[in-house]
């Protein structure tokens, strides 16, 4: 699942190419919303929050969530497109470039005012400039389930995803498993904040410093392999706030205590 640094470069790119233009083109292939048509409209701004895009359009939003496998990809318009056509759930044209919405995710469109319904939920984000440090910490503080359930719930804090909460919690040296009343979490928070700021301009995503390819991670995506930092073998489990919304941990025992 994109982490918050990746929707945040996905939409700048969207901005670059689609702000103050006029839509020329507007197709959503998704059912609740395949009637809306925002053709004529100007495009204000696309802005990320948490996870998700909205896309601010004349009076509306058209808001829409990456999830695994989801990404906008921008063409000149009349350019030939690089993937298949049955995957496209959303097209935004103009007279100079088109954003083409791959696999992505809960495709709706409100009115701009009303935006709140759908990301009003989330907690502070830590790549807006509405950041809120004491609102995140009082709100993750205020979480008594394990730390790694705790960072991921976006109603905390709005943008870290799986890769990091893994590599947080071991720079931090906390097992996934402790309660999170147990961790310093302004520290954490703060540290979180770095990285997903530091990552945000990059183009490989990095904890180790090392932008290398296979050399980017400490424990992320490395179950059985020797921690880098002391050698030992890098664990795996599963956590989650419920058996549907699990996701696979990755720490070092001895690092992470």
């Amino acid at each position: 699942m994109p982490e918050g640094d990746t929707v945040f470069q996905a939409a700048r790119r969207l901005d670059d190419a689609l702000h103050g233009q006029q839509v020329t083109r507007f197709d959503l292939r998704v059912p609740r919303a395949a009637l809306v048509d925002l053709t004529g409209s100007t495009v204000h701004e696309v802005v990320p929050r948490g996870k998700h895009i909205l896309m601010r359009i004349g009076e509306h939003t058209l808001h829409s969530h990456l999830r695994m496998d989801g990404t906008w990809r921008i063409y000149r318009t009349g350019e030939k497109w690089r993937h298949p056509a049955f995957k496209v759930r959303a097209i935004v044209g103009t007279a100079a470039r088109e954003a083409v919405g791959v696999d992505i995710a809960e495709v709706k469109v409100v009115a701009t005012r009303d935006e709140g319904e759908l990301v009003g939920h989330l907690g502070p984000d830590p790549l807006s400039d509405a950041w809120d440090a004491v609102e995140a910490i009082r709100r993750l503080s205020a979480d008594d389930r394990s730390i790694h359930v705790a960072l991921l719930d976006q109603r905390n804090v709005a943008g870290f995803g799986n890769e990091y909460a893994a590599e947080l919690l071991f720079l931090r040296g906390i097992l996934p498993t402790t309660p999170t009343p147990d961790v310093d979490v302004p520290a954490l928070i703060d540290l979180g904040v770095r990285t997903i700021r530091a990552n945000r301009d990059r183009i490989d995503r990095t904890f180790t410093g090392d932008a290398r390819r296979g050399f980017t991670d400490w424990v992320y995506g490395r179950a059985n392999r020797p921690c880098r930092r002391c050698g030992t073998l890098i664990r795996t489990g599963a956590l989650g706030a419920d058996p549907t919304r699990e996701r696979v941990t990755f720490w070092c025992p001895n690092c992470q205590r």
